[in-house]
Formats: C-alpha cells, structure tokens, sequence
C-alpha cells in the first residue's frame, strides 16, 4: 500500500511537472523580420516585442534577415520548430506574393499557420525633388517623353512596392528602370541622395519625409484620396486598377498548434489596443491590426487571388 501511495504520489508530481512545461510562453520568443531595421515594418514588430516582453516576463527580441524579396527571413521560420518560440513579422510579399512570382521557393507560403495583422497603411509614391514633375501627370507625361530615362526603386523584385510601379508604368504606358534594393531602407536611403527618382512606400516611411521637403508626394494607391494629402490624386483616379495598400502580418511556421496562433493573436490584439500605442501608430500613419488567425486566414486569401491576377496581368517574373 505504501508502495501505491508512493507511485501516485510521484505519477501526481510527474503530471505538475509536464504541465508547467507546457505553459507557454516559457522562455524566449524570436521574431524574425525579413527587412533591415528602420522601416515601418521592423518598428511595429519592436513595439509589439516589447509590451509581450513586460506583459510574459520572457524576452521576446527581433532578428533581422533581409534579402531575396523578404523571402529568405520566411525561409528561416517556415524551417523552425512549430513550438510558438519562432515567428515571421513580415509585409505581405512572402505570404501572398512570392509565390506567383518564384517558380521556387524555399518555403510554402500556404503552410505558415496565421496569427494577426499588425498594422495596415497607406501607400504613396514620392519622388526625389530632382524629377523635373510636380503632379502625376507631370510624371507621366515626362517620363513617356523620355523612356527610360527615370528609375524607380524597391525592396525587391516582386515586392509590393515593385509591383505597384510596374501596374503604374504599364498602365500609363511609360518605360522606367527598375531598381531592386535589399528592402526599403536602403531604396530609400538612395532616393533621398538621388541615386533613384521615385519609389512607393507607405505613408508611415514618407510623411515626415515629405513635411521635410525632402521627398515630394505624387500620388497615393489607395483607392482614394487620404486624409493627410487631401489634394493629392490617387492613381485610382486615372487607373482604377492601380491599388496597393500595406499591411504587415505575424505568422507561425507550419504546423503550429492552433491553440499557440490563438494567444499569441489575442495577446498582441490586446497591445494593439493599449492607449500609448494606438497613439504611436497614429504618429506612423497606421492602422492598428489585431484581427483573429481566422480573420487573418481570409485577408491571405482575398490578397493572394488579388496579386495573382496582378501578376499575370504585368507578366512580373524574380529577377
């Protein structure tokens, strides 16, 4: 008998043990963003890191891994253990994009287990205050009076920024020279110099740029005009089907157990609604996420059937 109370009592404290094991999260989280640091897209992950930090009192910390069109940051966590400790922070390229794009990808973008929007922005196209255009039908009409004389920049080959001029140029019938960079701080930073002469990126990047008059706003893609440039035309405007809006997204790798995607979800919602940072991404022009893995499931659908057709309309292949 003392033998049997010994065995329950130890089978009792095996079954504690395994389940405070399982708590999650119980050590520290990496969030991997497929940028280099300084963009929207690397700052609202940081905001996000650090209130879960104080929230868990476990560490949850960035890792940058730029390259190939953001797609060699999805390759590293589509291969990472599906336990929650590893996630993707990322623009929408590598998850609805990328794949009508590549022919081959290190990844399968349909695998990645949804968890939330973040943030969802604007978009404008500026340009450096060299271009000889002040309106977007100065641009236009300049740049078909000289192919190929104007470049623009972008994160990457098959990006969404990338992607956005191309629909503009065929639309418009121009000829420009696309320029791919290892994300958008670097594109940036050579526009500014004037290395390139326009890019899209999204409002949270450009406006201080722009009140600076350090960049001049040409046109947004929203599908129509934003609060903050009232006079400025959407490209919808002339070319209903030049639309690109930015939103970022976090997902888990493949096979994430649900229940993991649905905290994590909830948890970052819930800082997603924290006064201090609805005022921060207010300052960022963006727009709090904060849907459900369900939700977020949907907007990858929606997307993904929306860029496929941009895609085949333009031809866009990787470079």
């Amino acid at each position: 008998m003392k033998w049997l109370h010994l065995w329950v009592a130890l089978a009792t404290l095996a079954s504690v043990a395994s389940a405070a094991a399982e708590v999650y999260p119980g050590r520290t989280i990496k969030i991997v963003v497929p940028l280099p640091p300084g963009a929207t897209a690397d700052t609202l992950p940081r905001i996000i890191a650090d209130k879960l930090t104080r929230k868990w009192a476990q560490p949850v910390i960035i890792e940058n891994r730029p390259g190939a069109a953001q797609n060699l940051g999805a390759e590293v966590v589509a291969k990472a253990e599906p336990d929650g400790y590893t996630l993707l922070a990322t623009p929408q390229g590598p998850l609805v994009i990328s794949e009508h794009v590549y022919s081959k990808l290190g990844f399968d973008p349909l695998a990645f287990v949804p968890v939330t929007i973040m943030g969802i922005l604007d978009s404008t196209l500026v340009a450096n205050p060299k271009v000889p255009a002040s309106t977007l039908a100065e641009l236009i009409a300049f740049a078909k009076a000289n192919p190929d004389k104007l470049s623009y920049a972008s994160p990457g080959a098959g990006s969404p920024p990338h992607l956005a001029a191309a629909m503009l140029v065929a639309a418009a019938g121009m000829r420009m020279v696309h320029v791919p960079y290892q994300g958008l701080a670097p594109a940036m930073t050579d526009l500014l110099a004037g290395h390139v002469d326009m890019m899209f990126d999204n409002l949270g990047n450009t406006l201080p740029l722009i009140k600076e008059g350090r960049l001049r706003v040409l046109a947004t893609s929203s599908p129509k005009r934003i609060p903050e440039f009232p006079d400025v035309p959407a490209v919808a405007e002339i070319y209903p089907d030049v639309v690109y809006t930015s939103w970022f997204a976090i997902v888990a790798p493949p096979k994430t157990p649900p229940e993991i995607a649905g905290q994590l979800s909830s948890a970052i919602a819930e800082v997603l609604r924290m006064l201090d940072v609805v005022n921060r991404l207010q300052a960022m022009s963006t727009r709090p996420g904060g849907q459900s893995p369900a939700e977020t499931a949907r907007l990858f659908a929606e997307e993904r059937e929306r860029w496929r057709k941009v895609i085949a309309s333009t031809g866009i292949k990787a470079q």
